[in-house]
């Protein structure tokens, strides 16, 4: 079964939110846009608690962040309980997140990828799972 997936972006991740929306829609899976619907400045941290909250509370399996770094993003999520945010910039850091981090939210820097970066990234990022063995150990470490 394809997983659902939560996303969201500040005005810098818009262009590509949409995009991958798409894509990810003709993929077949199920997603929820948690915002921005638009280019305008806004605050990241506003979609990215929504789309974390939603992970947090099993509303949806994973979660899509967008914005020009990502940095802000992946710091805003990582603030909820049980949220993995990774930073990713190329699909082998995308595959390690999941792999030996146990990523559940993929966040990706608009401004410093093509749309086509991201939509592999993402893609990897799906299609890349847990590890779990030695990994496991250390990722239950993680929560405070």
């Amino acid at each position: 079964m394809m997983p659902s997936i939560a996303i969201g972006c500040d005005h810098a991740g818009f262009e590509h939110k949409e995009l991958l929306k798409q894509w990810l829609e003709r993929n077949g899976y199920v997603i929820k846009d948690f915002g921005t619907y638009s280019p305008e400045s806004t605050d990241y941290p506003d979609f990215a608690h929504a789309v974390a909250f939603a992970v947090e509370q099993k509303k949806f399996d994973l979660g899509l962040l967008l914005c020009g770094s990502a940095n802000g993003v992946a710091i805003t999520a990582n603030k909820h309980q049980g949220i993995r945010a990774a930073l990713c910039w190329k699909e082998e850091v995308a595959a390690l997140a999941r792999q030996h981090n146990n990523a559940n939210v993929v966040c990706i820097p608009a401004r410093f990828v093509s749309y086509e970066q991201a939509e592999k990234i993402l893609d990897t990022f799906l299609h890349s799972s847990f590890e779990g063995g030695r990994h496991e150990r250390r990722v239950a470490k993680i929560g405070c």
